[in-house]
C-alpha cells in the first residue's frame, strides 16, 4: 500500500467518509439518476482528491469504494477501491483542482431543469433574491466540451475564474459547481437546480424582471459575510464596514 504520513491518512480516511456521504444529497435533492453525477473533495494537506467510482449504483457507495486520485487524475495504487476505475470526469476535476487552489469540492449533476437550460445554451438570469444571496448575479454557460480529458476542467475553470458564481452550465451537457468544501459545493448544485426550476416557471408565466446590479452587490455582500453568523462576527463586520465607509 502506498504509504503516506499519519495525518494525511487521517485526512484521506475523513475525506472518503464525507464524499461517500455527500452523495447521499444528490438523489435526496433528485439531482442525478442511475449512475449519473459525481462529488470530489480535495484532501486537506496533500496533493490529492477523492472522487466517485464509475458506474456504481448510488446505493452501493461506501467509503472504501472511492478513488484516491493525485491532481493529475492518476488513481494511486493499491489503495482501496483503486481495482475500479474512477468516475469518467475524474480528469476534469483534476483540473480544477490544479488550476484552482482555493477549490476544495466538485460536484457534476445533470439536474434536469439546470441541465434544460444548458441545452438551450442560456445562462440563468438573476431574477431571484435566492439567486443574488448564492451566486452573486447570473448563473453562466460554459463552452460545450466531450467527456474524456480535461477539456471540461478548462471550461469550467475559465468560466468561473473571476466569476462569483460557484456553478456553471457546460453546454449540452449539465452543471458543474465548485465550493471552499465538497459540502458548499453540493449546495451550489441544490442551489442551481432550485432557481433554474424557478426561473423556468417564472418565464412560461410572462417576462421576468431582472434586479438592479446594486440590489445584487448588496444582497451577495449580505449573504455571503453576514447571514447566519454569530452575533459577534456581525457585529465585527458591521464595524469594519462602517470603518471601510468613513475612510473611502
Amino acid at each position: 500500500m502506498t504509504a503516506f504520513a499519519p495525518e494525511i491518512q487521517v485526512a484521506i480516511a475523513r475525506m472518503r467518509d464525507e464524499i461517500a456521504g455527500l452523495h447521499a444529497e444528490l438523489t435526496r435533492y433528485e439531482l442525478v439518476v442511475w449512475t449519473g453525477g459525481n462529488i470530489s473533495g480535495r484532501v486537506p494537506g496533500a496533493d490529492l482528491f477523492v472522487i466517485k467510482p464509475s458506474g456504481v449504483s448510488y446505493d452501493d457507495l461506501s467509503p472504501s469504494n472511492q478513488i484516491l486520485c493525485d491532481l493529475d487524475g492518476n488513481v494511486i495504487p493499491s489503495t482501496p477501491g483503486s481495482e475500479r476505475n474512477p468516475s469518467s470526469d475524474t480528469a476534469a476535476h483534476a483540473y480544477i483542482y490544479r488550476t484552482m487552489p482555493e477549490v476544495n469540492g466538485v460536484v457534476h449533476t445533470h439536474s434536469t431543469y439546470a441541465t434544460a437550460w444548458a441545452a438551450r445554451g442560456e445562462e440563468i438570469p438573476c431574477v431571484i433574491t435566492a439567486m443574488a444571496d448564492e451566486f452573486g448575479g447570473p448563473i453562466p454557460v460554459g463552452p460545450f466540451a466531450i467527456i474524456g480529458d480535461d477539456s471540461i476542467g478548462r471550461g469550467v475553470v475559465e468560466t468561473l475564474s473571476g466569476h462569483r458564481s460557484r456553478a456553471v452550465l457546460m453546454q449540452n451537457h449539465g452543471v458543474f459547481t465548485i465550493g471552499k468544501s465538497p459540502s458548499d459545493a453540493v449546495k451550489a448544485a441544490v442551489m442551481t437546480e432550485d432557481v433554474a426550476r424557478t426561473v423556468h416557471i417564472a418565464r412560461q408565466l410572462g417576462d421576468v424582471i431582472p434586479i438592479p446590479q446594486d440590489s445584487i452587490d448588496a444582497l451577495f455582500d449580505r449573504y455571503q459575510n453576514v447571514y447566519g453568523q454569530p452575533q459577534a462576527a456581525r457585529s465585527i463586520t458591521t464595524a469594519g464596514q462602517s470603518a471601510k465607509g468613513a475612510h473611502a
